[in-house]
């Protein structure tokens, strides 16, 4: 019975509460601050390309490795002349 009571009091409550935090605040006098300007191109956008190239590179040379059933120290060897390769 005291968990109704709880409930029939929660449930009461709950939308006289919430309807004060929805209340619209005082308009202000103050003009809106101007929107920022657009920044151009910054060198760590053209990193994030150079990274997606890096991880498609070492993704096709994996599959090469796995391909070749390469394993341990020759999977390791070959990885690292396949990344460094153009």
């Amino acid at each position: 019975m005291a968990i109704l009571a709880v409930a029939a009091v929660y449930l009461t409550v709950l939308p006289v509460a919430g309807g004060f935090g929805a209340a619209p605040s005082a308009p202000s006098d103050e003009p809106a601050a101007p929107a920022a300007k657009p920044t151009p191109a910054t060198p760590a956008a053209s990193s994030s390309g150079d990274a997606a190239a890096k991880h498609a590179k070492r993704t096709a040379c994996l599959k090469d490795a796995k391909a070749k059933k390469l394993v341990g120290a020759a999977k390791n060897s070959f990885l690292k002349t396949c990344m460094s390769a153009p």
